[in-house]
């Protein structure tokens, strides 16, 4: 047997305090303000909504297909019944939806090799940021985020554009600026309820994130 040995002077010493989580930050839900939704009950609403629901459904396929071939694709897809559009409203949302798509400012958005429904999560500001952006595209020099706000009023200019979709967007660049240091971050909204589009500047966009403590 050997004789008992002393403690090793780690197992006497008082723990030292657990550090504090980084605090959780969900930018779409960060409980700055949020414009008021058209109701979708009254009859022009539900014509709006619906429009607003094969809008976005087009935004998300369309880049999927070859360029050729989307008016074809877009044409089919707002014909389903299931959406009760009338003809008039049917030429109306495949012209203002390609009018969008063929946009040469945002033609890396809707380009091949863009991708929809893309989960980004990062560190900003001490926050833990876990999100889901409605549509990315990475270039050699640049990086374009695209939120699609759907049965929304469309802000004409920047100056009107709701603080908290601002706040949003600013939270989404800076996360991924860290995964794309060299990359000029470029952030859109697309009101499907249009459609209008609208790039944020990025002064907008360095004031929304210095509010974050």
């Amino acid at each position: 047997l050997t004789a008992p040995q002393p403690l090793k002077p780690w197992a006497l010493a008082t723990p030292s305090a657990e550090p504090i989580p980084p605090q959780p930050l969900a930018p779409s839900t960060a409980g700055r303000s949020d414009p008021p939704a058209a109701s979708p009950l009254k009859d022009e609403g539900r014509k709006r909504f619906q429009r607003g629901i094969v809008i976005h459904r087009l935004l998300q396929s369309l880049p999927e297909i070859a360029p050729a071939q989307r008016r074809a694709a877009a044409e089919a897809l707002a014909a389903r019944p299931a959406w009760g559009l009338d003809a008039a409203a049917r030429a109306d949302v495949v012209r203002e939806t390609l009018a969008v798509t063929e946009d040469p400012r945002f033609a890396a958005l809707f380009a091949a090799g863009s991708k929809a429904e893309v989960p980004i999560t990062g560190m900003v500001k001490g926050h833990v940021i876990s999100a889901q952006v409605d549509r990315l595209a990475v270039t050699a020099n640049e990086v374009m985020i695209i939120d699609y706000k759907t049965n929304r009023p469309a802000a004409a200019r920047a100056e009107d554009v709701d603080p908290a979709y601002i706040f949003q967007m600013a939270v989404y660049r800076a996360a991924l600026a860290q995964i794309y240091p060299a990359h000029l971050i470029r952030c859109v909204l697309l009101w499907t309820d249009g459609p209008f589009i609208l790039e944020l500047p990025s002064v907008q966009l360095d004031a929304a994130l210095a509010s974050l403590s």
